[in-house]
């Protein structure tokens, strides 16, 4: 592993390292998708085609985080960290600059592979050198500065992104991770404690589970991802579903044989760990359905512009950001209870979607604005204690491992909810229509109608959702979340 603990100055800069990385991180998540439309028009390319510059970054991450995860344990922190950010930051450049010099869509994708291999050992490195250089309550204060920064990320990304796509052009929305990656870089140089020297063997990696799980995951993502723009009985997508289905079943099979697994199976014989986790994928289930359809009523329904629902969502990362702060200096003082901040975090987001789920065609913006509040800070306040009881669950050198998992506990649910809220949209609104009145009313105000009800329909889901997420929390002990 590691060399000796760092000192205190040490420390801060590590945590500055870290949530450097979760803002890159999440600032490209949200960065790239309004600039499609223009990278559409330079490249001549259908928004079908185009969308695989998103697409192919989300499969990559999803299907490389446990991997890296298993490699930082084993290559160290330092080395993985400098690497991902010299290929995030080189990828950035890449993807800016070669893909119009050589008129090659193509280079744009490959270089958004290379970006998004920087991405996952970003992803997965934060969470884990905290977990590793810090315990207990100083690591919920560290956590939740990673969380804030997470968080600022995503408000900035879709209104950075417009602004430099408008007044500077589409390639300024990967130019900007160039200085702020080279900058990390030379802070990890002097912050980061040396790494153990030892030479790093592919011997005994499982390399058969690393292919299984890279497989199985980017088939599934890619399956719920696309699969309400081509149909999902279309032939493409069943057979990545059944792809995802026999490499997942396969990979669970070889983890249960490996001598080094990628994933440690046993860590989720512990009912509270697997429940905490099952609490993390809930939670950014749901958070999909908000992100994804509260859009399309702000602007179908109230008739608001891209950017101005755009600044009304940032309410949600100003949540998360405000209760991030709170819950790492609460953490301290919650040791033992801290379950407390899990069961208020949870519950906040079943309250903001109850009130989302009470929308109407003239319900004022007030209401939006507060469900968003509550939900941000629910994630917030969960996100922080949940991770780092998770983290100091187990050995160190199984940090890289959790903080993978938690990782893809994102992603994954993320993806999957997108696709589930849209079928559940489609199918309220269809059912809704058959039992309304459409000859007393003016046409427009049906069809109005008719839409919200279908997104009161999805929030009402995702209020169920979180309270089933509520109850998994209370069954959820602390005191056997200890160190393996």
């Amino acid at each position: 592993m590691d060399t000796a603990a760092p000192s205190a100055k040490a420390l801060k800069l590590i945590i500055l390292s870290s949530a450097i990385a979760a803002f890159m991180s999440s600032l490209d998540g949200t960065i790239v998708n309004i600039a499609l439309p223009t990278i559409s028009d330079i490249f001549n390319l259908p928004s079908s085609s185009v969308a695989w510059v998103s697409t192919i970054y989300l499969l990559v991450m999803a299907g490389s985080l446990l991997v890296v995860g298993k490699l930082t344990d084993g290559i160290g922190y330092r080395k993985i960290f400098l690497t991902g950010f010299f290929l995030f930051t080189f990828g950035s450049f890449s993807c800016g600059f070669f893909p119009e010099l050589t008129e090659s869509f193509g280079i744009l994708l490959f270089s958004r592979v290379i970006q998004a291999l920087g991405g996952v050992m970003m992803t997965v490195i934060a969470p884990a050198m905290l977990s590793r250089y810090m315990q207990g309550a100083e690591r919920a204060k560290g956590m939740s500065v990673v969380v804030l920064f997470a968080s600022l990320g995503m408000a900035l990304g879709p209104t950075l992104g417009g602004l430099l796509t408008e007044y500077l052009s589409w390639n300024w929305i990967f130019y900007i991770n160039v200085p702020v990656g080279i900058a990390a870089l030379i802070l990890g140089i002097f912050a980061l404690p040396k790494d153990e020297k030892k030479v790093f063997t592919l011997k005994g990696f499982d390399g058969l589970g690393a292919v299984l799980i890279f497989v199985g995951l980017a088939a599934l993502l890619y399956a719920f991802s696309e699969g309400y723009k081509l149909g999902w009985t279309s032939p493409l997508v069943l057979f990545c579903i059944a792809l995802a289905v026999v490499c997942i079943a396969s990979f669970i099979i070889c983890e249960m044989k490996a001598a080094s697994p990628i994933l440690d199976l046993a860590l989720f014989k512990n009912s509270s760990f697997l429940l905490l986790n099952v609490v993390l994928c809930l939670m950014y289930f749901t958070l999909a359905g908000a992100q994804y359809l509260l859009p399309f009523y702000l602007q179908l329904i109230k008739q608001l512009s891209t950017f101005q629902s755009g600044l009304i969502l940032t309410i949600m990362s100003l949540g998360m950001m405000t209760a991030g702060i709170l819950s790492g200096q609460l953490y301290a003082k919650l040791i033992g209870k801290i379950k407390i901040l899990l069961l208020v975090g949870i519950g906040s987001i079943a309250g903001g979607y109850f009130l989302l789920s009470k929308l109407s065609p003239v319900s004022g913006l007030g209401i939006v604005v507060l469900g968003l509040a509550l939900i941000g800070f629910g994630v917030g306040l969960t996100t922080t204690p949940a991770s780092t009881l998770l983290l100091g669950s187990v050995r160190p050198e199984k940090n890289g491992m959790v903080s993978s998992i938690t990782s893809l506990e994102r992603f994954a649910p993320m993806t999957i909810g997108i696709a589930f809220f849209n079928m559940l949209l489609i199918a309220g609104v269809k059912e809704i229509a058959k039992h309304t009145d459409i000859v007393s009313r003016p046409m427009q105000d049906v069809a109005a109608g008719i839409l919200t009800s279908g997104f009161d329909l999805c929030f009402f889901v995702s209020m169920g959702i979180a309270a089933g997420a509520f109850v998994l929390c209370l069954l959820v002990k602390e005191s056997r979340l200890k160190l393996k």
